[in-house]
């Protein structure tokens, strides 16, 4: 071999070994720190959200007739609307406190952020298919989530997906699943959320 082959060969040989090391120091980072997430796309994430629960609502929402032939349909109507799931869950919940609707943002960099909850729940976390995606280096990937209580008694339930930081609600830190009601605060890092009714 000539001495230009071999400076070639080893050239070669450099620059995968420094792609090598390049790709796995990137798969340690996400491993670590999580996905990047833009504000842009968190944003994004937000809008198609609430835009998905407000077509939701809209096709429940039924539309009343006019005169006699409107009382009846309002009262079928009525009788509809509560075989929702959303509003059978919340007529099992009225109890105590009272029942939550609506998740908030009240500290960190989403503040004023708000969300409707939904019978499937609300996945937080910082990856992008959480629906409330939070830029923060003490979030995990899925973080928690907030869904119906599956027996019916407590109505809804936060849940600690093995967080490496925690949940805490109040000053406690969130072990399993706990239920939830009007006036509750969460902190996940430097974010902290109310539910609201």
């Amino acid at each position: 071999m000539s001495e230009l082959t071999l400076t070639l060969l080893r050239l070669g040989l450099l620059a995968l070994l420094w792609i090598f090391i390049f790709s796995v120091v990137g798969v340690l980072r996400t491993d670590i720190y999580g996905t990047a997430v833009s504000r842009r796309g968190q944003r994004k994430a937000l809008k198609q959200a609430e835009k998905q629960d407000r077509k939701a609502t809209s096709r429940r929402t039924p539309v009343p007739a006019a005169g006699a032939a409107g009382a009846a349909g309002a009262a079928g109507a009525a009788g509809a609307a509560a075989t929702t799931p959303e509003a059978a869950a919340r007529k099992g919940r009225g109890r105590g406190k009272g029942s939550p609707t609506t998740l908030v943002v009240t500290e960190g960099p989403l503040t004023g952020t708000s969300l409707p909850l939904r019978s499937g729940g609300i996945l937080i976390g910082r990856n992008p298919e959480c629906a409330l995606v939070l830029d923060d280096d003490y979030a995990s990937g899925r973080h928690c989530r907030i869904h119906p209580d599956p027996s019916g008694r407590d109505g809804w339930v936060v849940e600690d997906l093995g967080s490496t930081n925690g949940t805490f609600m109040g000053r406690d830190r969130l072990t399993g699943s706990r239920p939830v009601e009007i006036g509750t605060t969460l902190r996940i890092g430097k974010t902290v959320l109310e539910l609201r009714g």
